[in-house]
C-alpha cells in the first residue's frame, strides 16, 4: 500500500502530511472513522460467521467441521493420536493447534461423535485432558452413519487452495440440538443447550407425521431442570437446573449430580462461600468424585438437613439459571430461531439428503441397467463377429456400425446410446464374453429393475422413508443415550402436579375409541393430558399412545391382515420405566399350536408402534391376561377340551413359579393340548417384594422416586392413612395417581393395631379437655370419618402415636397457682374405639398443653430361635437358587397324569 493510499485511509476528507507529535498544528486533526468503519465490521463478521456461531445446515462451527472432515480422511477403524489429527486439521483450519486441540477435546467429551481413549479430562471436575500426544480418538459409529456422504457434499477449496473441504457436512440428524453449542462473537453470543438423543428422534417422527412435539434440554451432568420458562430455546427464555441432593443420614448430605455448566470445584466453592456468609451451617465438605459425582456435606450438630437442602438450592451453585440463546448462521447471516425451528429445518434437510441419495443411487442403477442391457444384446447378437465390425478401419466406423445394429433396441433404453457407451463395449475382454451366461445376465437385470422400483416407491413416500430413518437411528443408538436430567417444576410445582390427574380416561371397547371426552363410556382411571396409554389386544399386539380427547384404537396391523375386529383386553395409563407392573399372560402360539405362559414388564417403547406378546405367528391369541401393579402372581385353572384319552381334564399352575423376563421372551410351555378355558383359581401376592413409597408434601402426592417423606414398604392390600387437622381421617391404596386434598396433618402407612392418643377440647362437653386413646379403622369407599366427633368447634391439641405418651397441662386464670398436671396417657385412659369421648382431665382453666418426652418404651422383640434362624437361611438359599435358574418348564410329559395327544384343533 502506498503512503498516499494510507494517508487517504486515515484522512478521507483532508490529506495532510505526517508531523511528529508536538510539531503538528493543533488546529489539524486526523480522521480515523473510515478505517474503523470497514475493518471492525469485517472483523465482527468474520468472528460471527467463521468462529463463534454454529451453522444451521450441519450444526457445526468451522473448526468442528474441519476436525470431523480430517478424521474421516484418516479413518481406518483404528484409534489415531490426537496430535496427528490436529496436524491433519491444520491443512484446513488456519488458526493454530491450540484452538483445534481444544475443540477436539470438547467434541470428545460430548460422547456423541468421537470415540475416545486415554485421559480426556472430566466434565464433572473440570480437569483438563492429557497432552494430545497421549490421547487417541476415532469417529463413532453414529458419526459414520449420519455425517458423511461425498456424493451429496458440496465442496470448496481450503484456505491455501491445496485441498478441498466441505462447505457443510451432509448431516442426516439434528446434530446441533443433540450436541448443543456455545460461543461468544462480537456483540453476539450463542448458547444452544443439548437435548436428549432419543427424544430428538421421536420429535422428528412426530413432525414428519404432522403431530405436535416438544423438546427440553438434557445434560451429561444429570440433575433436574425446570423448563417452565424455556420458551423453546428462544432468546429471552431461561431454565433452572438443580443438583441432586440426598440424605446419607441426619448429619450428612450427598450431592450426586451437579447442574450443567458447573464443576464439583465450583459447587464446593459456592458452598464454602455461603457458609462463610452464614447462609448455611456446615462442618466440612468432602469431594469423593471419581467416575460419578459424590460431594459429602457434613452438617453441624442441631442443623436441620431438610432446611439445609433448601438453603443449598437458594444460596449456592446447587441451583443455577441458564439463559439459552438459539442463534445460528443461516444464508450466511446470523438468525434467531427456536429449538423447534431448528429441528424442523434439520428434519427437512435430512429428508432432502435422503432423497438426493436415493436419486443418486437410482441414477447409478439406471446406468448399470443401461450398460448391462447393452452388454447382453452385444454378446447375444454376436455383434463383435460381424464382418463390418471386424473390417472397420477406425473407431468411428465401429461406433457407426454398432449404432446401426442397436437401432431396433434403442427405444427400450432409458437414455440415448452415446459414443462412450460403444467404446466401453469395445473394452469387454474376450474371457468375459466366453463366460457370458444369459440367465445370470437376465437375473442381474431383474434385480436392478426391482431395486429401481423400490427406490421409485421410496421417492414417492419420502416422509415415511425419513421417519423410518429416524426410527432406525433411534433403535440403534437411543439406548446408549438415556435421559439423565429429570424434568421437574421448581416454582410452580403445586399447579403442575395438580394438573397431572385432572382428566379421566374412558374407553368404548365396542366401537374402539379411547379418550377423555367419552364420559358416557367405561371409566379407566385418572390421567393427565401428558400421559401415555398402553393398550393390549386379544391378537397379542400392544402399543403405547398419547392421551387425547378421542382417538380410534380399535384396529391393529394383525387385525387388518386377518380381517377381524381388534378386541381390546386391557387399557391403562402407561408409566415409563415402571418395573413393578407385571403382566401375566397365557397365549396360543398360532392357530393350532401350543399354549405358553409368561410374565413380563414394559418399561419403554416407541409411541404408536405395535409390539407383540406372542411370537407373531398367524392366528396367535391371548387366552388369559392380567396386569399387576405390584408384581402379583396368581394361580390359574386350565380346563382342557374333552378327550377320552385324558385321565384329568384340569391343569393348575402358579405364575409365581415363573421368572419375570423381557417382553420378547417366548415364555414357558403350558400345554400342547386343546384348552377349553382358563380361569382364576386364587389371587396371588407380589413376587417383587414391597414397594417403597414416599409422600411429597409440596404437591400432596405419593411417589416412588424418593421425594418427600418416606412412608415405608407396601405390599398388596396395604393402605395409606391420611389424618386431617380438622379431626377427619381416611385410607387409600398406594397408587401414585391419588391426590390428597385438605389441611393434612399426617400421612403414613396404615396399621390397624397401632394405638393413637388425642388431646382435645370437646365442644360437646362444655369445651373441657379430654384425653382419648383409640385405634383407627379403614373406612370403605374412601369415606371420611372423624375421631373428634361431629361438632366442628371441637379443637384438637395433640395427636401422637407414641406408645407411652406423657402430657403436661399448665393451668391458668384463677387456677394458675395450681401445679401443672402430668398425665401418663397409657395409664390414664384405656384404648377404645375412635368414636369414644375419652376421659376428662380437669374442669380448671387451662393455660397450655404440651407433650413430654416419654419415659417408658416398648420392649424390643425377642430374638429368633436358632432353629428359626436356620430355617430362614435355608429359605433364603433356596430362593437364591431359584433366582439363578431360568425357571421351570411347566410342561413335563413324565409328570403330567394324562396322555399326550397330537389332535390339537383351533379353538
Amino acid at each position: 500500500m502506498s503512503d498516499e493510499t494510507k494517508d487517504k485511509d486515515l484522512q478521507p476528507e483532508e490529506h495532510s502530511s505526517y508531523q511528529p507529535t508536538g510539531l503538528q498544528d493543533e488546529t489539524k486533526k486526523h480522521q480515523l472513522t473510515g478505517m474503523y468503519q470497514t475493518w471492525f465490521l469485517d472483523y465482527a463478521s468474520y468472528v460471527i460467521l467463521e468462529r463463534a456461531v454454529p451453522h444451521l445446515a450441519d450444526g457445526l462451527k468451522p473448526v468442528q467441521r474441519r476436525i470431523l472432515h480430517a478424521m474421516k480422511r484418516a479413518d481406518d477403524g483404528r484409534y489415531n493420536k490426537v496430535a496427528g489429527l490436529v496436524g491433519d486439521t491444520m491443512h484446513f483450519h488456519p488458526h493454530g493447534d491450540q484452538s483445534i486441540g481444544g475443540a477436539l477435546v470438547q467434541l470428545g467429551q460430548k460422547d456423541l461423535l468421537i470415540d475416545t481413549q486415554g485421559n480426556w479430562g472430566n466434565i464433572l471436575t473440570g480437569d483438563s485432558a492429557a497432552a494430545p500426544r497421549y490421547i487417541e480418538a476415532r469417529l463413532s459409529k453414529l458419526a459414520l452413519d449420519i455425517l458423511f456422504n461425498p456424493k451429496t457434499t458440496e465442496w470448496k477449496l481450503s484456505y491455501d487452495g491445496r485441498a478441498k473441504e466441505p462447505v457443510a457436512l451432509p448431516v442426516k440428524y439434528p446434530l446441533l440440538l443433540a450436541q448443543g453449542a456455545e460461543g461468544i462473537a462480537v456483540g453476539l453470543s450463542a448458547k444452544i443447550l443439548p437435548h436428549n438423543f432419543g427424544e430428538i428422534c421421536q420429535a422428528a417422527i412426530k413432525y414428519l407425521h404432522g403431530e405436535d412435539f416438544q423438546l427440553f434440554p438434557d445434560f451429561l451432568t444429570g440433575g433436574s431442570i425446570d423448563v417452565s420458562n424455556y420458551k423453546d430455546g428462544l432468546r429471552g427464555g431461561s431454565v433452572k437446573v438443580r443438583a441432586t441432593i440426598s440424605k446419607l443420614d441426619n448429619k450428612t448430605l450427598v450431592i450426586s449430580e451437579i447442574p450443567f455448566g458447573t464443576t464439583t470445584g465450583s459447587v464446593i466453592d459456592s458452598i464454602l462461600r455461603a457458609n462463610e456468609k452464614g447462609k448455611i451451617k456446615i462442618r466440612k465438605v468432602d469431594d469423593n468424585t471419581a467416575a460419578k459425582v459424590e460431594i459429602l456435606v457434613h452438617l453441624t450438630p442441631g442443623t436441620s438437613s431438610d432446611k439445609t437442602i433448601d438453603a443449598l438450592y437458594a444460596f449456592t451453585d446447587c441451583e443455577v439459571s441458564i439463559s439459552p440463546n438459539c442463534v445460528v448462521i443461516r444464508d450466511n447471516k446470523p438468525e434467531f430461531l427456536t429449538v423447534s425451528d431448528v429441528l424442523r429445518h434439520n428434519v427437512d434437510s435430512t429428508k432432502e439428503l435422503l432423497r438426493r441419495e436415493l436419486e443418486i443411487r437410482r441414477n447409478e442403477l439406471l446406468e448399470s441397467l443401461h450398460f448391462a442391457s447393452l452388454e447382453k444384446i452385444f454378446i447375444e447378437e454376436r455383434m463383435y463377429k460381424d464382418k463390418d465390425f471386424e473390417n472397420a478401419k477406425d473407431l468411428d466406423a465401429v461406433t457407426a456400425h454398432l449404432s446401426k445394429r442397436f437401432e431396433p433396441y434403442k427405444a427400450s433404453f432409458y437414455r440415448e446410446i452415446t459414443r462412450e457407451d460403444y467404446l466401453r463395449l469395445l473394452e469387454i475382454k474376450m474371457a468375459r464374453i466366453l463366460r457370458f451366461n444369459k440367465e445370470k445376465a437376465e437375473e442381474l437385470i431383474a434385480r436392478i429393475k426391482a431395486e429401481i422400483e423400490r427406490i421409485e416407491h421410496d421417492l414417492k413416500n419420502m416422509t415415511e422413508v425419513t421417519a423410518n430413518w429416524f426410527k432406525i437411528i433411534y433403535d440403534k443408538y437411543a439406548a446408549e443415550h438415556p435421559r439423565l436430567t429429570e424434568i421437574r417444576s421448581f416454582d410452580t410445582i403445586v399447579a403442575t402436579k395438580v394438573a397431572e390427574a385432572n382428566q379421566k380416561l374412558y374407553v368404548n371397547r365396542a366401537e374402539g375409541f379411547m379418550g377423555t371426552s367419552l364420559k358416557k363410556d367405561e371409566f379407566v382411571e385418572n390421567c393427565s393430558d401428558l400421559d401415555d396409554v398402553i393398550i393390549f389386544y386379544r391378537d397379542g399386539t400392544y402399543k403405547v399412545t398419547r392421551v387425547a380427547d378421542k382417538v380410534f384404537i380399535g384396529e391393529t396391523e394383525r387385525s387388518k391382515a386377518e380381517k377381524r375386529k381388534a378386541e381390546i383386553i386391557h387399557i391403562a395409563v402407561f408409566k415409563k420405566n415402571d418395573k413393578r407392573t407385571i403382566y401375566n399372560v397365557v397365549y396360543r402360539d398360532g392357530k393350532a399350536s401350543a399354549f405358553y405362559m409368561k410374565r413380563f414388564n414394559v418399561t419403554s417403547i416407541m409411541h404408536d408402534r405395535e409390539y407383540d406378546v406372542t411370537q407373531g405367528k398367524p392366528g396367535s391369541r391371548i387366552s388369559y391376561f392380567t396386569a399387576n401393579p405390584n408384581g402379583e402372581a396368581e394361580q390359574i385353572k386350565v380346563t382342557l377340551k374333552p378327550n377320552p384319552k385324558l385321565r384329568r381334564q384340569f391343569i393348575e399352575q402358579d405364575f409365581s413359579e415363573l421368572m419375570v423376563k423381557g417382553r420378547g421372551s417366548r415364555g414357558n410351555l403350558l400345554t400342547r393340548l386343546d384348552v377349553h378355558r382358563i380361569t382364576l383359581k386364587a389371587h396371588g401376592v407380589s413376587t417383587l417384594g414391597g414397594r417403597k413409597v414416599w409422600f411429597d408434601h409440596d404437591v400432596n402426592r405419593l411417589n416412588f422416586d424418593e421425594r418427600g417423606q418416606y412412608l415405608g414398604e407396601f405390599h398388596t392390600g396395604e393402605q395409606i392413612l391420611v389424618i386431617l387437622r380438622n379431626g377427619e381421617f381416611y385410607t387409600t391404596n398406594f397408587d401414585p395417581n391419588n391426590h390428597y386434598e385438605g389441611d393434612i396433618m399426617k400421612v403414613e402407612k396404615f396399621v390397624d393395631s397401632k394405638a393413637w392418643t388425642a388431646v382435645l377440647y370437646d365442644a360437646d362437653q362444655n369445651g373441657y379437655l379430654y384425653v382419648k386413646r383409640f385405634l383407627f379403622e379403614s373406612p370403605s369407599g374412601g369415606r371420611h370419618w372423624s375421631f373428634t366427633g361431629d361438632n366442628p368447634k371441637t379443637k384438637l391439641e395433640i395427636l401422637t402415636d407414641v406408645p407411652y405418651p406423657r402430657i403436661r397441662v399448665t393451668l391458668g386464670g384463677p387456677d394458675a397457682y395450681r401445679d401443672p398436671i402430668e398425665i401418663d396417657a397409657e395409664e390414664f385412659v384405656a384404648v377404645k374405639g375412635f368414636k369414644a369421648k375419652g376421659k376428662r382431665v380437669t374442669t380448671c382453666t387451662i393455660e397450655s398443653v404440651e407433650e413430654l418426652e416419654p419415659t417408658r418404651f416398648p420392649e424390643p422383640p425377642a430374638e429368633a430361635s436358632e432353629a428359626e434362624g436356620e430355617a430362614a437361611e435355608t429359605e433364603k438359599s433356596e430362593a437364591a437358587e431359584t433366582e439363578k435358574g431360568e425357571g421351570p418348564n411347566l410342561f413335563n410329559p413324565d409328570d403330567v397324569p394324562f396322555e399326550i395327544t397330537n389332535n390339537d384343533t383351533e379353538e
